[in-house]
């Protein structure tokens, strides 16, 4: 592609970097980045942190299985990441590891913010000693993780105003899903909205910000003016996944889809679209889920209902890596739901250790579904009133934590492939849930708190007022002591005392 971002930029501060500029090699780069990575950890952890006991989680059984990021070859040097995509693994758990125990013994606070270029939908990237945050104003941040500082910052594209767009509600529209890291090659992508209605894979060094991959996405539905990339991106087979639905409002004549571009940018891409004449959005916010196999899972949004043959919406669809579908279940009430704006889009599928799946959306009717046989229209095995569910779900176990418009986050039970809600969390609490050193996280993004909850009662422990306001579905990434979220504004860390 060219002629959309004809010059990158990276403002480099690092001395690390001025090693690789100054002819230093890239595995000298990471041996350097490695160490820091580590002596990281161990930082986080000896200082103020989130402070308690036992670091299990309230639930039963094992994890699910999940697919992560390949690690780098030895030798090859490039920052191992304690969070590299949405939920932090590519089942979009949302299960932190190798974080400090809490148990309640010390308050949360404010360690800094960082106000950026715009505001950050997505969750922040915690690679090495990096935070890495993509704004709405097209520019990719590495910022350190212990200040707050910029590392480098990298501008995309140019962002579409939304007096330029037929609908929506942001402005202006630059990059929202969350990007991805590979470790395998260094490599943060992230999706880029620019001017001329263009959708932008960017592939940029995380040691310097610099741009190696650069490809334009031609929405396989052929409407980019009306499609919006919001979900989070996600690696797999060779391959980056990029999902789109529709702009807020749901105007013009879109379709969602799904398109796979090869990790170097270049060579074929592969595609899918949801088979209705109209909407049919694939907008959640987790990106597709990845099973221990290599399927694609994505919820689907309502259909246009012009028949009341099934069309693919109100679904949960299979994929195959080359994005064949292999499967599809779906409520026997779809076509209702669909004219009622009561799908099952709004949040993603949740892969469990049972080998079951949870399905829930805006209609508050939970499904559980056999991962392997989805089952088709009224396959589930079980089903129950749980909320209208918005953002990206947790699971630990055979817990899962879905995010609640109204009434408190859910905290449900699949033990022996029933559904029940165990707890709900704080009423204005609708952020989307994160799991970690024995505590379940969860933001009220109205009012820009952030919430510490007992995973075993869902009772508060603690929260703390982050003094900037979040984005819609704001949800955090962890590691060591601290959590970092991103803001309107820009990016904001909390540690505990």
């Amino acid at each position: 592609m060219t002629g959309i971002l004809p010059r990158a930029r990276s403002e480099i501060v690092t001395a690390a970097t001025l090693i690789e500029q100054t002819g230093g090699m890239r595995m000298r780069l990471g041996r350097t980045a490695r160490l820091a990575a580590a002596a990281f950890t161990g930082v986080l952890a000896a200082t103020a942190g989130c402070a308690g006991s036992s670091g299990s989680e309230s639930s039963t059984g094992s994890a699910p299985p999940t697919r992560t990021l390949t690690a780098a070859p030895e030798g090859e040097g490039h920052p191992v990441a304690a969070w590299p995509t949405y939920g932090r693994d590519f089942a979009r758990t949302g299960v932190a590891t190798g974080v400090a125990p809490v148990g309640g013994s010390g308050p949360l606070r404010v360690s800094w913010r960082a106000n950026l270029d715009g505001a950050v939908y997505g969750q922040p990237l915690l690679v090495g000693t990096l935070v890495i945050a993509a704004t709405e104003n097209d520019s990719i941040y590495a910022l350190d993780a212990a200040t707050g500082k910029v590392v480098w910052r990298t501008q995309v594209g140019t962002p579409v105003p939304l007096a330029d767009l037929p609908c929506g509600d942001i402005d202006p529209l630059g990059i929202t899903g969350t990007p991805v890291y590979d470790a395998a090659n260094g490599l943060v992508y992230a999706v880029a909205e620019s001017s001329g209605y263009h959708h932008v894979l960017l592939g940029v060094s995380v040691a310097n910000g610099t741009v190696e991959v650069q490809r334009d996405i031609p929405t396989p539905d052929g409407q980019p003016r009306y499609d919006q990339q919001r979900p989070g991106l996600a690696i797999e087979d060779g391959r980056v996944y990029v999902a789109f639905g529709g702009l807020y409002g749901d105007c013009g004549p879109y379709r969602g889809s799904v398109v796979g571009i090869p990790l170097s940018g270049s060579g074929a891409m592969v595609s899918y679209v949801v088979p209705t004449s109209r909407e049919g959005a694939v907008w959640g916010t987790a990106g597709p889920v990845i099973g221990p196999n290599g399927t694609l899972y994505v919820s689907v949004g309502n259909g246009s209902v012009t028949s009341t043959a099934f069309d693919g919406s109100d679904s949960v669809t299979a994929l195959s890596p080359t994005l064949k579908q292999v499967g599809i279940f779906a409520p026997s009430s779809w076509y209702d739901d669909s004219k009622n704006d009561a799908d099952l889009g709004s949040t993603q599928p949740v892969l469990l250790a049972s080998g079951m799946l949870l399905a829930d959306g805006k209609s508050g009717t939970a499904y559980l579904v056999s991962a392997a046989h989805l089952g088709g229209v009224g396959g589930q095995v079980a089903q129950a009133s749980v909320c209208s569910a918005y953002g990206g779900a947790a699971v630990a176990g055979s817990t899962v934590y879905e995010p609640c418009d109204q009434g408190g986050m859910a905290a449900i039970s699949t033990a022996g492939n029933k559904i029940q809600v165990l707890w709900r969390g704080p009423g204005s609490a609708a952020g989307s849930p994160v799991v970690g050193g024995g505590a379940v996280w969860v933001t009220d993004y109205a009012a820009g708190t952030l919430y510490e909850l007992d995973p075993a009662t869902g009772k508060t422990r603690y929260s703390v007022s982050l003094g900037t306001p979040l984005p819609h579905f704001a949800s955090l990434s962890m590691t060591g002591s601290h959590a970092y979220l991103g803001t309107m504004e820009g990016v904001v860390a909390v540690a505990g005392a």
